[in-house]
């Protein structure tokens, strides 16, 4: 039988314990009657990885395998590689799971992790649920300590939880988390009992999130939904009776104020051009020194959304909307652009960036639908694949495009390139679908 323990003299199997089980206990990974009623399912049926694959792959390669019941890392993954992740992607859950580490090992479980060839590691979008044999690493790795934010049970990086509350088994025993995430409230248990809880995307959280670990990395935390990950960080893990129950997504349908008329505020810009709210409390873009694209962004998603915006363009209108779009430091956006033009330039046509270009650019005989040095009224409305865009009340496009379905992100304005640009912006709305 395999084992990854001999080196550390246990003698024992990650699994063996569940031979030694009465035979009146529950079986691993299997799910009561009531537990399948009450909508949970098994992410690991204890024979095979079916449901996971590499991070960012179609397949899984990655050294991870079933060995008596259990999912076990082989220890030899590093903080670049060893990421599996389900298949499927979550939003709102109870994700509940055994597991049992390698004297001094580290691992975690991260969830709302993004899949993009940019992102080479999973961490920079998925929180972490971090599992760590804390006394362990330290003996090992001494005179090295753990820093508290990096301890079992943390959010990774971000929030500690109640040292009281703390109950871990011995080294070498199963140990159970759990990870509640309902709307943006979170909370982590150990073997029972709740170490931590906090409420995501509040100005607490992203206080947290800007000066801390996480500093450059703009994406960590914001995506509501994603696919879920075990980490193999050079140590061996075994998992078993991974669960889930997905959770109610809670649509208010009220309409949110984007532009409050008197800063910034809800919005992060990326480059060295301007914005700033004017004498009149309107939104301002302006081409800087550099000439170079520049972005103001929601910090929020806005995934599947009905948007409302006024906008004036002043000398060369060149401008855009973006929308389930994701930042590159320090200033490249990708995702998909809702043009700002001048006339003759398909204002509310649909680009690309960095990618395919154009996707859909407005009838000819609609250019005269842009009213030049006068106030807009644009519309963007996206639901799952399907796109569709509105100026001053006239439709303009609407086609569903595969990509885009699969994709999330924020919203956010642009400035083009080149020098001499100025728009004015005002009334932003959106509303959620």
């Amino acid at each position: 039988m395999r084992t990854f323990w001999n080196t550390i003299g246990k003698g024992l199997s990650v699994c063996a314990l569940v031979a030694l089980a009465s035979c009146s206990a529950p079986q691993p990974n299997t799910l009561t009657e009531a537990e399948k009623a009450d909508g949970w399912q098994l992410l690991f049926d204890g024979q095979t990885l079916e449901g996971w694959k590499d991070y960012n792959g179609e397949t899984l390669t990655q050294p991870w395998h079933v060995v008596d019941g259990c999912i076990q890392a082989n220890g030899d993954g590093s903080d670049l590689s060893g990421y599996i992740v389900t298949k499927k992607q979550y939003d709102n859950f109870i994700l509940d799971w055994d597991w049992k580490l390698s004297y001094g090992g580290n691992s975690g479980m991260l969830y709302h992790v993004v899949e993009d060839p940019y992102f080479k590691v999973p961490y920079v979008t998925g929180p972490e649920y971090q599992l760590i044999d804390n006394e362990g690493w330290e003996a090992t790795n001494a005179p090295t300590k753990l820093e508290e934010w990096q301890k079992l049970g943390v959010d990774y990086a971000m929030y500690l939880p109640n040292p009281e509350a703390m109950s871990v088994n011995p080294q070498g025993e199963w140990n159970n988390s759990r990870i509640v995430f309902d709307n943006g409230h979170v909370e982590h248990y150990l073997n029972g009992k709740k170490i931590l809880e906090f409420d995501a995307w509040t100005e607490d959280w992203f206080a947290r999130k800007g000066s801390g670990k996480w500093e450059m990395a703009p994406e960590y935390g914001l995506a509501r939904k994603g696919v879920i990950c075990l980490q193999d960080h050079g140590y061996p893990a075994s998992f078993r009776n991974i669960k889930i129950k997905e959770l109610p997504k809670k649509v208010t349908g009220k309409e949110e104020i984007l532009f409050n008329g008197k800063d910034l505020t809800g919005w992060d810009a990326y480059g060295t051009e301007k914005w700033y709210v004017n004498e009149e409390g309107l939104l301002v873009c302006e081409s800087g020194p550099d000439k170079q694209y520049g972005y103001l962004a929601t910090r929020d998603y806005y995934n599947d959304f009905d948007l409302s915006i006024d906008f004036k363009q002043l000398a060369n209108g060149n401008s855009g909307v973006f929308f389930r779009s994701f930042v590159e430091p320090d200033a490249k956006v990708h995702g998909w652009q809702c043009e700002v033009a001048p006339y003759n330039h398909d204002t509310a046509g649909i680009y690309e960036s960095y990618g395919r270009g154009w996707l859909v650019q407005i009838p000819d005989e609609k250019e005269n639908i842009l009213k030049q040095g006068d106030w807009n009224t644009l519309r963007i409305r996206v639901e799952g694949n399907h796109v569709q865009t509105w100026l001053n009340g006239e439709p303009m496009t609407d086609f569903e495009d595969a990509k885009i379905g699969a994709a999330q992100g924020r919203i956010a304005l642009q400035i083009h390139d080149g020098g001499g640009i100025k728009v004015l912006w005002k009334n932003i709305k959106v509303t959620r679908i």
